[in-house]
C-alpha cells in the first residue's frame, strides 16, 4: 500500500422517490464492479472545495454533500437535497489503492434519469424487495436496508443480511 494517509474518498447517494431507491448498473468498461449494480457518487476533488471560497478564514463546510450533488448531476441527472450519511466502509483495491466510501441517504428534487455512459448503463427504481433481484455489489443491499430503517426513524448499524 502506497501512503497509509493518502486515500481515495467516494461519497454515494441512496435517492428516495416516491418510495423507491434509484439503482444503477456500472458500465462494462469500468475498472471496479462492472455490470454490477449500485447506487449512484463519485469521488471527491480538490476542486470540489478549492474552486469555492472558504466559509471561514481556514475552511469549506459541506463538502461532501457538494460533492454528492455534483456527482449525482453528472452521473445520473437528478437534483438531490437533505443529504444525511448512513455508514461507511474501507477498501484496498486490488492495485493496492486503498478507498474509504461514506454511504448517505439523499431526497429527489427533480429530472429525470440520463446515464452517463461511461459511469452506468442502466438505472432502476426499485423497492427494497425489489432490490434483491439485481446483481448488487456486495453490501449495497445491507445500505438500503439501513436507509429503509432511516426513513422510518430506527438506527441502526450496517450488518450482511443476505
Amino acid at each position: 500500500m502506497a501512503d497509509k494517509f493518502l486515500h481515495e474518498v467516494v461519497i454515494t447517494a441512496i435517492i428516495v422517490k416516491d418510495e423507491k431507491y434509484l439503482i444503477t448498473r456500472r458500465s462494462k468498461i469500468k475498472k471496479r464492479f462492472p455490470e454490477m449494480w449500485t447506487v449512484p457518487g463519485g469521488r471527491l476533488e480538490t476542486s470540489d472545495y478549492t474552486d469555492l471560497p472558504k466559509d471561514t478564514e481556514h475552511y469549506w463546510y459541506n463538502v461532501l454533500e457538494k460533492t454528492l450533488e455534483r456527482e449525482v448531476e453528472e452521473e445520473v441527472g437528478l437534483k438531490i437535497k437533505n443529504v444525511e450519511y448512513i455508514t461507511s466502509l474501507a477498501r484496498v483495491h486490488e492495485d493496492g489503492a486503498p478507498s474509504l466510501v461514506i454511504s448517505c441517504i439523499a431526497e429527489y428534487v427533480s429530472g429525470s434519469v440520463v446515464l452517463q455512459e461511461d459511469e452506468s448503463d442502466k438505472a432502476e427504481w426499485v423497492t427494497l424487495e425489489e432490490a434483491k433481484g439485481y446483481d448488487l455489489i456486495e453490501g449495497i443491499y445491507d445500505e438500503l436496508v439501513m436507509a429503509e430503517n432511516h426513513r422510518k426513524g430506527v438506527k441502526s448499524v450496517w450488518a450482511k443480511s443476505i
